[in-house]
């Protein structure tokens, strides 16, 4: 190119004011101005002449530069930024509720897991998403690697689950789920990735957690990995296929299991069904929700000091609504739910397809927790340990989310990153 080339590129980029879209925009302006200057001279032009064309071709490198520069303008997604600051405040009226705050340990704790969260989310938002593509194989091995660790190096366990406790930072299998989320999104973009790789990788990942065993989290990544699989380069024929047999296999084997299953462990399935007929064993947990729940009103009982069994976990949604009624409940569901429905009506918007499966990776993740959490609490589902995205206590509960939540914005403040070849064509 020659210096009348150079000249208009930096005429241009002097106007673009984002760091991160300047190279981006050179590269395909400089694709155009090449293209255009071999048009030139297929023509009969000489170099010159037909690099000048392309110049005059393309107009004001000032007035395409604003026009560029306010294109590539990074977006700020305020409506989902609005929410995770609203989540992350919310999540403290529990602690509230069952006078937890009133003791440093909780309070101290808390304010940390959302001072991290907050900065999760926002170190998420200024990484460039798709320079994460490349590390599929390196968040797959830390997931596996952490997956490892606590099967076989765990010194403490809580509630039956082991965990890896180094100084005050405790190690759980939930911590290797955004690493196997980011894996499978590079995975599934991947056009080289075959059945036989997509299999083995599963069910590796499957079988390790399952052998720790924590059931709610292997059920979260199941169906985060079949959900993202939908959108995968594979053809809708082997998707159908895959999660046809996948699913048969579960039915056939949980058929299979039921027949050698304990009398205790098949009174905890029918308890689910049927509570009141197992009112001390089972069903003993969701009759208890259940009449907590119904005393709570629209307003609440906060002068109630009913006990509620892991009020600040599992089942927070039952305290928050027990001491705030339902009133705020429902408004409590609303705002959690528009997380969702904001990243569902974000998707079509994008045009990158590893931006889109971060995406959908994210919603899945997400929504399994607020919908299980939710829907055991009702009743609807089987109690499992399942915690109430951004509401529930603990660092992972809010640190996950917000990871998630900050990757959704890092896609969504790089949407209009789209090729430039658009504009120019037009011109």
């Amino acid at each position: 190119m020659k210096k009348g080339g150079h000249f208009f590129l930096n005429e241009v980029i002097n106007q673009i004011h984002s760091t991160e879209a300047r190279k981006y925009v050179a590269d395909e302006l400089g694709y155009h101005l090449k293209k255009a200057k071999s048009e030139w001279i297929g023509k009969g032009l000489t170099e010159e002449e037909a690099e000048e064309k392309s110049i005059e071709q393309m107009g004001s490198p000032i007035l395409l530069g604003k026009q560029l520069n306010k294109l590539h303008r990074p977006k700020v997604d305020w409506l989902m930024v609005i929410l995770l600051i609203t989540a992350l405040c919310l999540g403290f009226l529990p602690l509230f509720a069952l006078g937890y705050m009133n003791g440093i340990h909780f309070a101290i704790y808390k304010v940390i897991f959302v001072l991290f969260g907050g900065a999760a989310a926002l170190g998420m938002i200024f990484i460039d998403y798709r320079k994460l593509k490349k590390y599929g194989w390196m968040f797959f091995t830390i997931g596996m690697l952490i997956l490892i660790m606590i099967s076989f190096f765990s010194n403490m366990m809580i509630n039956g689950l082991p965990y890896v406790r180094i100084g005050p930072m405790r190690i759980e299998s939930s911590m290797a789920l955004p690493f196997f989320f980011l894996a499978w999104a590079s995975f599934f973009n991947n056009k080289k990735l075959k059945v036989w790789h997509f299999v083995t990788l599963f069910l590796l990942s499957f079988y390790s957690f399952l052998s720790i065993p924590t059931l709610s989290i292997t059920f979260i990544y199941f169906i985060m990995v079949f959900v993202m699989l939908w959108w995968s380069e594979f053809s809708r024929k082997v998707i159908v296929t895959i999660t046809a047999l996948t699913v048969g296999s579960f039915c056939i084997t949980g058929i299979t299991l039921w027949r050698f299953l304990a009398i205790y462990q098949k009174e905890r399935v029918l308890a689910f069904v049927n509570p009141e007929k197992y009112p001390n064993s089972g069903g003993f947990t969701m009759l208890q929700l259940k009449e907590l729940l119904s005393k709570a009103g629209w307003f609440g009982s906060p002068m109630n000091n009913e006990l509620i069994s892991e009020a600040h976990t599992n089942f927070v949604f039952v305290s928050f609504t027990h001491y705030y009624g339902w009133l705020f409940a429902i408004a409590l569901v609303c705002i959690l739910s528009l997380f969702a429905a904001r990243i569902i009506v974000v998707i079509p918007i994008i045009n990158d397809s590893y931006g889109k499966l971060l995406l959908i990776g994210a919603v899945a993740l997400y929504t399994i927790q607020l919908v299980y959490n939710i829907g055991m609490t009702l009743g609807f589902l089987p109690l499992t340990t399942m915690s109430l995205p951004f509401i529930s206590y603990g660092l992972m509960p809010i640190l996950l989310n917000a990871i998630l939540i900050g990757l959704v914005l890092s896609v969504y403040r790089r949407k209009d990153l789209i090729s430039s070849r658009v504009i120019f064509d037009e011109k």
